[in-house]
């Protein structure tokens, strides 16, 4: 594995070396990134929404990752230098993730981004870190079905968080009749896919599926068609402000989570707080982490949280990944002693192993996503979440579910994928029709 890796790394650097001959802009952005490198800091994008219908759980990964900063610069940083972040606030808009994105990129020659929480707005800046071979960390949960070679995952993906989920609502909780109710995007599309397929394997039913646009905070009507429509659970994938007005007005109409329960891979101890945990008592939610997790890991990172930012703020799962993958591409840098992008994507991040909060999590050696733990909660009336169930281990990524996608996977550790990805997966995705931003 790892004389494959040199291999292509010597073909990389022989292509960068032709490219250089003709000028070509990927070829600039690394000499200028080598350059940039040479003084006392080694800087880092942090490009996370601290305003707009987002920034509700945003703020929070912005935080976390400053927190770690601040910690790995405390110990003596990286290669002997300081980590220096460079926050940009990319205002929930879809759009603004690119500018920031190439700003980071072409202006202030970051080593690397941690960045985006949707999957639209990772979208929306792959292409620019494709195109200037650019290095972005993601620690959102999402949909899967991705393969860039310049983009490391530290959130779940499907496997990680739906295939024990699912039947676990059928089978423990004895419900089979599933109401989904999304933001109008990809991520939310997309997953209900799978739960759908899912719901197949395992004999539950779809009764009925509904998007708001992002943002949107009215609910009434969407709650009288899941009352007339027989359901026994609602599957929600809202996010943002959404879920705080949905979880309020589901109250408001009635319901509790004895008579319908409301299941979700996304409501996090930062919206159960935002709309008064009163509001989500009963409700059930899968993640890899939860604040209540109990190892020594959490609660040291808890207690220096809270310290940093106050003692009424609570951690959530994603930005317990935006926490980690600060550290692990640090970790990263050490390793290839370089901030070279294809240092770090092939030799330096690949394999690199934390005891993160969750539990020791690892870099898969193959295809950019991370080994994770699976967990459900049960949200409590503190706010927190009782955690009901939890994986012996930690679970390897599938970025492509069997149960979709049979003997797909993605290995860039051989050379012959990378003809294979050449062509961006996102034409692929569009002519599907499965996409909307």
């Amino acid at each position: 594995m790892a004389i494959i890796r040199r291999k292509f790394l010597k073909r990389s650097a022989a292509t960068l070396g032709a490219l250089a001959i003709g000028g070509a802009a990927p070829y600039v952005f690394s000499r200028n990134i080598a350059k940039a490198q040479e003084s006392d800091t080694i800087k880092v994008g942090i490009l996370h929404s601290l305003s707009g219908t987002i920034a509700i759980i945003e703020t929070s990964l912005h935080n976390a990752e400053l927190l770690a900063i601040e910690e790995i610069n405390a110990k003596g940083g990286v290669l002997g230098k300081k980590i220096q972040p460079v926050v940009e606030d990319p205002q929930s808009l879809v759009q603004v993730f690119a500018e920031k994105a190439k700003k980071l990129l072409l202006e202030d020659r970051v080593a690397a981004v941690l960045g985006c929480y949707t999957s639209a707005s990772r979208q929306s800046v792959l292409p620019v870190f494709e195109e200037y071979n650019g290095l972005l960390l993601y620690p959102t949960l999402y949909e899967a079905q991705e393969c860039s070679k310049n983009c490391f995952y530290t959130g779940a993906v499907p496997n990680q968080q739906l295939d024990d989920f699912v039947p676990w609502i059928i089978e423990t909780l004895g419900r089979k009749k599933f109401y989904m109710i999304g933001s109008n995007y990809i991520y939310p599309k997309e997953t209900n896919r799978e739960v759908k397929a899912l719901l197949k394997k395992f004999g539950g039913e779809d009764v009925g599926e509904e998007y708001a646009p992002l943002g949107h905070t009215e609910f009434s009507t969407v709650i009288n068609n899941i009352a007339g429509s027989g359901a026994e659970v609602v599957f929600s994938d809202l996010v943002g402000d959404s879920i705080v007005a949905f979880y309020k007005q589901f109250k408001q109409f009635g319901f509790t989570a004895e008579d319908l329960p409301i299941c979700t891979p996304i409501t996090t101890e930062q919206e159960t707080a935002a709309m008064g945990p009163e509001n989500a008592v009963g409700h059930y939610t899968s993640f890899n982490y939860f604040q209540t997790v109990d190892t020594p890991e959490n609660q040291s990172f808890v207690e220096r949280y809270k310290a940093k930012y106050g003692k009424n703020q609570v951690t959530n799962a994603v930005m317990e990944a935006a926490y980690f993958q600060t550290y692990l591409l640090a970790q990263a840098i050490e390793k290839v002693g370089s901030t070279d992008t294809d240092a770090l994507i092939f030799e330096g991040l690949p394999g690199q192993e934390f005891k993160a909060p969750q539990g020791p999590v690892k870099i898969d050696e193959k295809n950019h996503h991370t080994h994770l733990w699976a967990r459900i909660g049960k949200a409590r009336e503190d706010g927190q979440f009782d955690i009901v169930w939890t994986s012996k281990d930690r679970i390897r990524p599938d970025p492509w579910v069997d149960y979709l996608y049979p003997n797909k996977d993605c290995d860039f550790t051989d050379p012959k994928v990378m003809e294979r990805v050449k062509k961006p997966w996102r034409e692929e995705k569009n002519r599907s029709g499965t996409i909307d931003l």
